[in-house]
């Protein structure tokens, strides 16, 4: 067992990181390429099996903001000498026809957003927030470090229960042990990474929204939007929850919202004007019908 440890303690040390501006040390025992290669293959087919929104106004929104976001987060890797962390990056951003309210970002910078989210968004400002935490979770390696941590305790949980059960033959005492191990392991360690991941994704999107000139003071309005539309955290048992309660993530953007406004370099260029939605929340202004390439169609997207 002590020889098993320190193996995988060498293994945890060869492969930490440190996530940007934050410091925050991680573990990715995944190679970059490996997973950029499996995410640009898995959003081809997410996009060829989706309605994706072409020629409107929301869709050329959603390729501006996220063309700003991009040019924010690689002046400032490129500012820090770290360049090379965007390696393999190829910039793609979607609009998918859909009422889910949702948008991510997958490693190597693929980000959809659904039509489902823009109504909560209301603003290009609110669209900058989803967008930033989207690629916030990205640039941070979240990804890489969920599948790794998932690996690891995998490894531990199977060394726990090899310990525990010895050399009897008990399938169900082994079963038992196995998901009571399973349990422990979620709650004591891969959901408080998950609300981690989150608020880390939460501070980083501010900060990656204003320097791309957008107001993050706009971030803690979305996100009280997003809890009315049951799309949050919500504010039950927080400890069993991916995300961190509504009221927690609200506290921690204000706390962190000093920070982000230093960052902040102005707004949106002239002639590049935000949509904005009427105040009663109705259709957002001058978007003409929604043009829709259907699934299986020719295209892989809206490319930057």
């Amino acid at each position: 067992m002590r020889r098993f440890l320190v193996v995988l303690a060498v293994l945890v040390l060869a492969a930490c990181e440190t996530v940007p501006i934050t410091g925050r040390q991680q573990v990715s025992l995944i190679s970059d390429a490996e997973i950029g290669s499996q995410a640009a293959a898995a959003f081809a087919d997410f996009v060829d099996e989706s309605d994706v929104v072409d020629g409107t106004a929301e869709a050329r929104m959603v390729t501006r903001v996220g063309r700003r976001i991009q040019r924010a987060v690689e002046d400032y890797f490129t500012q820090q000498g770290q360049a090379e962390r965007l390696a393999g990056y190829d910039w793609e951003y979607v609009l998918v026809d859909s009422e889910e309210i949702n948008a991510f970002c997958m490693p190597g910078g693929k980000v959809a957003v659904y039509t489902g989210i823009l109504p909560v968004a209301e603003t290009e400002q609110g669209l900058a927030v989803v967008m930033g935490h989207e690629v916030a979770h990205a640039v941070a390696n979240h990804g890489n470090e969920r599948m790794s941590q998932a690996m690891l305790a995998e490894a531990a949980g199977a060394l726990v229960v090899g310990l525990l059960a010895g050399d009897d033959d008990d399938s169900v005492g082994s079963g038992l042990l196995q998901a009571a191990f399973g349990l422990g392991a979620q709650v004591g360690v891969l959901l408080p990474f998950s609300r981690l991941h989150e608020s880390e994704a939460d501070r980083l999107g501010m900060i990656f929204m204003a320097m791309a000139g957008y107001d993050p003071r706009e971030a803690p309005r979305f996100w009280q939007r997003m809890a009315a539309a049951g799309g949050g955290g919500g504010d039950g048992l927080e400890f069993l929850s991916t995300h961190p309660s509504d009221s927690t993530r609200v506290r921690e953007l204000d706390a962190a919202m000093a920070e982000a406004l230093a960052y902040h370099r102005g707004d949106p260029a002239e002639g590049e004007a935000e949509e904005t939605a009427p105040a009663s929340g109705g259709g957002w202004i001058g978007v003409p019908e929604m043009k829709t390439r259907k699934k299986g169609s020719a295209g892989t997207g809206t490319r930057s």
